[in-house]
């Protein structure tokens, strides 16, 4: 089964963002770290991935770049209340398919999810 793997260190984010994806049809695996979701044996399975931008630990632009390390293909898109124009910029070049501001909106979210798994299907 596919999913979307949610990286966040806030439990209630998790929750809410794996419950929204549930009611849309979608798989939600959650991980509370980056080091979590990268140890993980899910990475082969997942459409997309959401990824906070600033995590305890491991930061979201450093678990990008571990997975462009492992070859991991899978689409990021990254979520923050703290991403200003040139963290977002530098997030885009390192090839994230998309920057969501929190809070955003569930149209929003389905719009990144929908280009995210179309990409992960193109790179097949």
């Amino acid at each position: 089964m596919s999913f979307v793997c949610i990286v966040d260190d806030d439990a209630s984010m998790r929750s809410s963002l794996s419950n929204l994806l549930k009611s849309l049809g979608y798989a939600a695996r959650t991980f509370a770290s980056g080091e979590e979701f990268l140890a993980s044996t899910v990475l082969d399975d997942a459409l997309c991935v959401l990824l906070d931008l600033r995590l305890q630990g491991m930061q979201g632009p450093d678990v990008q770049s571990q997975m462009v390390e492992k070859q991991c293909h899978i689409p990021v898109v990254f979520m923050s209340a703290h991403g200003d124009d040139e963290t977002v910029r530098r997030a885009m070049q390192c090839g994230a398919v998309a920057f969501l501001r929190k809070p955003f909106t569930e149209d929003v979210l389905v719009e990144s999810i929908t280009l995210a798994i179309a990409r992960h299907g193109d790179a097949k």
